[in-house]
């Protein structure tokens, strides 16, 4: 198994709303998220993000806006020595129709693809059930954590059979580390 781990961005690594994370000053990292990337770092495991931005297609905000969110992101991670290697994003919204948007596939092929690798049993950590289907569909592992939608997640059991549950993401990667 490759040493990867894949990220959703809002309400994993930071704050959700819904009202879409438009600018950096609405970007704040969940507790002890970016310390849990650091912690993977050292682990010499690479981190990488898949998240859906379909703010972008409906006018909320802008190329430049997400390029300055990540940017404040990238840059309190190495605050905190942690590094996220690369950022997949769909820009499109339901409507479209693309194969990008979880829960299709489509961004978790194009990272198999740069890499090389499958991304079977990779850990991929979502806090909603799109994240969840699009790392199952490419036989990854999902991981589910509680932050974010997470919550509203947990109620679909069905849907989550065999998936693991955390409290965050710090509480994961501990969990991951340990093992």
């Amino acid at each position: 198994m490759p040493k990867l781990v894949i990220l959703d961005r809002d309400g994993v690594i930071n704050q959700d709303s819904d009202e879409y994370i438009k600018s950096p000053d609405e970007w704040k990292p969940i507790e002890g998220s970016l310390e849990a990337i650091a912690r993977l770092n050292q682990a010499e495991y690479r981190v990488v993000v898949i998240t859906n931005q379909s703010g972008l297609a409906r006018g909320l905000f802008m190329l430049d806006d997400l390029n300055q969110i990540h940017q404040k992101m990238h840059k309190q991670l190495a605050e905190v020595n942690g590094r996220i290697e690369a950022i997949f994003f769909c820009p499109h919204s339901n409507k479209e129709n693309c194969n990008c948007r979880k829960p299709r596939t489509g961004l978790f092929q194009e990272l198999a693809n740069c890499l090389g690798i499958p991304l079977t049993n990779v850990p991929a950590v979502g806090d909603s059930l799109r994240d969840l289907q699009a790392a199952s569909a490419v036989g990854a592992q999902p991981i589910l954590v509680l932050t974010g939608k997470g919550r509203q997640t947990l109620r679909l059991k069905e849907e989550l059979y065999n998936i693991p549950v955390y409290d965050n993401l710090a509480a994961f990667v501990d969990s991951f580390l340990a093992s």
